[in-house]
């Protein structure tokens, strides 16, 4: 696959794929249209956080493909347009003297003038709420606060793709709220391509276009409309939590 393809952000084909040796997703394919916004659920081991890693080349895939606007993986290298967070920071050091402002900093390409940088650094700052945070120390802050200061990382340089794992995980509920809030903006108003992996299935169907349910295999892709019409999927997710999700949609 070369060449961008019209209105697609990512394309994953008959993909396979394990984690410490053992199988965690099989045969997977779908398509992310640009500008939608899906929500990743599915039950612990489920392999959600396996699928997006291989997205995003960090674990090899046993077979199948993966192409990011239109690029195949292997020769994809347009990684400013992807913006990423984890579902553990698991190479930060707590311990390393750096502050809120040089953690962002690093972010930026080195090729951003100076006066830009300082504009870029701001504006994730003030998106979400943590201004009064730029010269602490990251290892002074609480769980809930250093989660912010990353998903301000993950999108100071403006991503077109946005991947985030478990990002509310840390975060007390008004920030969530806000949180979301600002993905939904980021979303309709800018246009990026948001992948959320969450266990929040009360709240996503408020925010996500399309719901992809995992169990090693793709359960269901497709709409929220389309989710809470099927039949299947009430027996396969079950009465109450398929109401949960629509009646919050």
């Amino acid at each position: 696959m070369s060449g961008e393809a019209i209105g697609e952000a990512v394309r994953v084909d008959h993909l396979w794929a394990s984690h410490n040796f053992i199988e965690a997703i099989r045969d997977v394919t779908f398509t992310v249209s640009s500008k939608d916004f899906v929500g990743l659920v599915g039950p612990n081991g489920s392999g959600k956080t396996t699928l997006i890693k291989t997205i995003l080349g960090l674990l090899p895939p046993l077979k199948g493909n993966v192409a990011l606007f239109g690029q195949d993986l292997s020769v994809f290298r347009e990684w400013h347009r992807i913006g990423y967070l984890p579902q553990r920071i698991s190479m930060f050091n707590p311990y390393f003297p750096c502050t809120v402002k040089e953690v962002l900093s690093i972010a930026i390409p080195p090729t951003i003038k100076r006066h830009a940088r300082e504009a870029m650094i701001e504006q994730s700052l003030s998106l979400l709420d943590i201004k009064g945070l730029r010269n602490r120390l990251i290892g002074e802050l609480s769980g809930g606060q250093q989660q912010r200061v990353f998903i301000a990382r993950a999108i100071i340089n403006k991503p077109d793709l946005l991947i985030l794992d478990e990002p509310t995980a840390a975060i007390d509920p008004e920030t969530r709220d806000n949180f979301y809030r600002l993905l939904k903006d980021l979303n309709l108003g800018k246009g990026v391509t948001i992948i959320l992996v969450t266990h929040d299935t009360g709240t996503i169907g408020r925010y996500a276009n399309k719901l992809l349910y995992l169990d090693k295999e793709v359960v269901f892709y497709g709409t929220f409309d389309e989710f809470c019409q099927s039949e299947y999927m009430s027996k396969v997710f079950g009465y109450t939590a398929q109401h949960i999700i629509c009646h919050k949609h």
